[in-house]
């Protein structure tokens, strides 16, 4: 079979498999994230059927997958919303920090991974998917409950977080000093800035601009300063991810759901490309030894994004149920984690991509179900307190009606 041939066959069976596994996710009532990585280590290396001439497409694919997963992220969210995020809620992102990225980096550290791996990991244990989440708030009809701003909340703060954190990350991995790892994320600062600065007083030009009748011109535009600012941001030492979500950041409300509509469909196509390219580079032979720990840190990071949900719903003055479900809507990783495992596996911290496979795997499946049924865990929790029967009627001596007014004669 020639070459183009082959490459067409294996593309075609790549992507029937994933229609397969996207309905059967839907008949569940589950995230598709980890299908597409199963599928990834079905066709990957060490899979039961290789993938040799998909490789290339898979790879540039995934690439700009996590681009638009992050655009259509930077989408959801304003300039002023990040600025109010980060004046209401700044304690629920240091206890989210403090909670959430610990267990990962003391799991590097026993496990005698490298001192940057371990980071890179207390990163995939900190972040929380907020693709993932925002689906899942809207499936179950929550975007309205009173928890929901709480944890939103939490999720902006750590995508802002992200933006200071990848090129941190970045420079780390590549070996960089103090002064280095100082300068990136002052380039990551900056370009926040710069970002939301833009958004105040440009935003109503983009506006403008999206505003043309044909789909066709707005679409190129937008994936075109999508690319444009990716790979600027890549090229000054920063994370090309980061460079999409202030794209994502500076379009104004007004043209955002247009652009939604526009990029969707795409997003979902490059996302569900990036996570089989990620499965893809992963033996699932390499799964197996790490996956006990990958189910004991699944299990304490599931506890304390509890608590992070938990004490964000709590300033909001929400009760127990929604205190529990803003916890439970936290637990599930996806996106972030594994491009922080990419990234580090890209460096050569390899260890790091079964764990964070597994680890994905596990709470992108316990997540949404602990979300759906939050309500009957409150319940059996805190049971409802029992029905209290009202006091029987006073008996009156003899002589005395039910009128305590009047006596019989």
């Amino acid at each position: 079979m020639d070459h183009l041939a082959l490459l067409l066959f294996e593309l075609g069976l790549i992507f029937s498999g994933l229609a397969l596994l996207s309905w059967l996710a839907r008949r569940l009532g589950m995230s598709a994230i980890p299908f597409f990585l199963l599928a990834g280590l079905f066709f990957g290396r060490g899979g039961l059927v290789p993938i040799d001439e998909a490789a290339a497409f898979i790879e540039v694919g995934a690439e700009i997958g996590v681009l638009l997963l992050l655009l259509l992220l930077g989408l959801e969210f304003t300039a002023t919303e990040l600025v109010d995020s980060l004046k209401r809620h700044r304690r629920s992102g240091i206890v989210d920090f403090a909670l959430n990225f610990t267990p990962g980096l003391v799991a590097g550290l026993l496990l005698q991974l490298p001192v940057v791996a371990a980071v890179a990991l207390g990163g995939v244990t900190w972040i929380s998917s907020s693709g993932l989440i925002a689906r899942l708030l809207d499936d179950f009809g929550r975007l309205a409950n009173r928890e929901t701003p709480a944890v939103l909340s939490v999720l902006v703060l750590e995508d802002i977080a992200m933006a200071l954190f990848l090129p941190l990350l970045l420079v780390l991995l590549s070996g960089g000093g103090p002064l280095q790892a100082l300068g990136g994320v002052a380039l990551a600062v900056g370009a926040v800035t710069l970002a939301i600065q833009a958004a105040k007083r440009a935003g109503h030009r983009i506006a403008r601009v999206l505003r043309t009748d044909n789909d066709e011109q707005a679409l190129f535009l937008l994936l075109g300063l999508t690319l444009l600012a990716a790979g600027v941001t890549q090229g000054l030492g920063a994370s090309a991810a980061v460079g999409a979500f202030l794209v994502g950041i500076a379009v104004p409300t007004e043209a955002g759901d247009r652009a939604r509509t526009l990029l969707g469909p795409l997003r979902d196509f490059f996302a569900a490309v990036f996570f089989v390219g990620f499965g893809l580079t992963t033996a699932p032979a390499a799964i197996w030894p790490v996956l006990p720990v990958a189910l004991l840190l699944a299990v304490v990071t599931a506890l304390t994004k509890v608590g992070t949900g938990w004490y964000a719903a709590a300033r909001d003055g929400v009760l127990f149920k929604g205190r529990l479900r803003a916890g439970t809507a936290l637990i599930a990783r996806g996106e972030f984690s594994i491009v922080i495992a990419g990234l580090a596996a890209a460096a050569g911290s390899a260890q790091i991509k079964p764990i964070a496979t597994a680890y994905v795997l596990v709470l992108a499946v316990a997540g949404p179900l602990l979300a759906r049924y939050s309500d009957a865990i409150a319940d059996r929790l805190r049971p409802p307190p029992p029905r209290v029967k009202p006091p029987a009627a006073p008996r009156h001596p003899p002589g005395v009606t039910g009128d305590v007014t009047g006596v019989t004669e």
